[in-house]
């Protein structure tokens, strides 16, 4: 009985190394994922120092001309709804620079 390339002797199969050209270990891909990964950003957008100071500034700001709308003798003239509608604009404005914080 004669043995082909992969049989050993008595046809059972050889185990081990294979008789084949030497390539090396075999790199194994891992499998694909089903989530979406982003790509790597190219430059990470950092803001400028005072940035944060300012939306602080803006938030406080608006919030203390609020409540010093209700002190008769703080600011000039009497109690104004335009005081409270910048208060209110500078608070808008602060959250609005919230958003745009990096």
């Amino acid at each position: 009985m004669a043995s082909g390339p992969n049989k050993g002797p008595g046809g059972s199969s050889r185990k081990g190394r294979a008789t084949g050209r030497a390539t090396g270990r075999a790199v194994k891909t891992p499998p694909p994922s089903d989530r979406y990964t982003p790509p790597i950003p190219r430059d990470k957008k950092v803001s400028p120092v005072w940035f944060g100071p300012a939306i602080l500034a803006l938030l406080i700001i608006g919030g203390l001309l609020i409540i010093v709308n209700y002190l008769a003798h703080v600011l000039p003239g009497s109690p104004s709804n335009w005081y409270l509608l910048g208060g209110i604009a500078m608070i808008a404005a602060g959250f609005v620079a919230a958003t745009r914080w990096r």
